[in-house]
């Protein structure tokens, strides 16, 4: 009789544990989301694409697959150089670009992406994530109903390729250049014509004539490219470049709606995807470059009375944008003193033992 008890309150109690239980799970279950992507770059450019293909894949992961963002490549949805509008007006719920594609808007673009003669790439990545410029370019892109998040670094750029050398500012004057960001007003001011193309137009227009010169961003990229075909002086640094942030552009309203467990899915795939792409363009570059010189590409760098001719031209122009936009001026002070900190330090040790370490003779056997 007893057993007959116990095992009809076990039943009583499992049933309603049952019935407890069901709903707790339905509240907790994951929705299905579903976003799309539109990339500034072309599907053969595996490192620039190759991070946002591996934030989708860890996003989904992360989720169950209940987060899918499906990846669309250069000109799929949108024109290269339109993602963040695309983004902004909510065609796309996010897109991956380079921020100053879009200094037209606002001079204060550039930083999230890099300013001439600013951070390397250590530099950059403690500004954005510890040093208070997320907050800062967040606060600016809210104006225009967007967030932003890194999703990938070049690391320190090449300058591209030069149909002619380069050996005097003067050299600049009336160069038709395809050149990216606060880069191209700088060169301006050396008498340069600058140009924006996308990455796919930049092989037809160096080989007809249409520019004389054209930077991307290093040679593991550049050699897909192809520009070392149709433009042998391969130049260094990119000054305008020591470091090159991709942005991962969200929809404010997008970002707002989605559960937090998913906008911390899609944080930790995004800062993942910023660290594989730097590794990735570090272990491609340097087979890539022998690859290059091997083909006929002759490396040339700038002499100091250009890179010094340049740097004036960089600061006497954040002077400017600073009277014109209160945007950068707020971030340019900001970032301007993070930057002269991490110079100091890095002088004292990082630049001491590279510098050691570029010149040592490795002993082998």
């Amino acid at each position: 009789m007893q057993r007959r008890r116990f095992l009809a309150a076990s039943t009583v109690v499992g049933a309603g544990t049952g019935a407890l239980s069901a709903p707790a799970i339905a509240q907790g279950a994951r929705p299905e989301i579903r976003w799309r992507l539109a990339s500034s770059y072309p599907k053969n450019l595996d490192t620039l694409v190759g991070a946002v293909d591996l934030l989708s894949k860890r996003v989904a992961e992360l989720t169950d697959n209940k987060f899918q963002i499906r990846v669309h490549t250069a000109g799929e949805i949108v024109p290269p150089l339109q993602v963040f509008d695309a983004v902004q007006q909510g065609t796309v719920e996010c897109g991956q670009t380079a921020s100053y594609f879009y200094i037209g808007k606002n001079p204060a673009f550039g930083f999230g992406t890099a300013l001439p003669f600013g951070l390397n790439t250590r530099q950059q990545n403690a500004w954005l994530t510890l040093g208070g410029g997320m907050e800062l370019l967040n606060d600016f892109y809210k104006g225009y109903s967007v967030m932003g998040m890194p999703v990938g670094n070049t690391g320190a750029q090449m300058a591209g390729w030069f149909r002619k050398e380069i050996k005097t500012p003067a050299d600049f004057k009336g160069l038709k250049i395809r050149i990216g960001g606060l880069g191209g007003s700088v060169l301006a001011r050396l008498g340069a014509v600058p140009q924006q193309l996308p990455g796919g137009d930049l092989y037809p227009a160096l080989e007809k004539g249409v520019i004389d010169a054209a930077e991307w961003v290093a040679p593991y990229d550049d050699e897909k490219l192809g520009l070392h075909k149709v433009a042998k002086y391969y130049y260094y640094p990119g000054w305008w470049e020591g470091s090159a942030t991709l942005m991962l552009y969200i929809n404010l309203k997008s970002w707002e709606a989605l559960p937090k467990d998913y906008q911390a899915a899609l944080q930790a795939a995004s800062a993942e995807a910023n660290h594989w792409m730097t590794a990735k363009y570090d272990v491609g570059n340097p087979a890539a470059l022998v690859r290059l010189v091997g083909a006929g590409a002759q490396l040339r760098g700038f002499s100091r009375p250009v890179m010094d001719a340049c740097f004036k031209a960089a600061e006497e122009l954040y002077v400017e944008l600073g009277e014109k936009s209160p945007e950068f001026k707020k971030i340019h002070a900001a970032w301007s003193k993070f930057r002269d900190e991490q110079i100091l330090w890095s002088r004292v040790c990082e630049n001491n033992f590279d510098a050691f370490m570029a010149q040592a003779k490795t002993k082998k056997g």
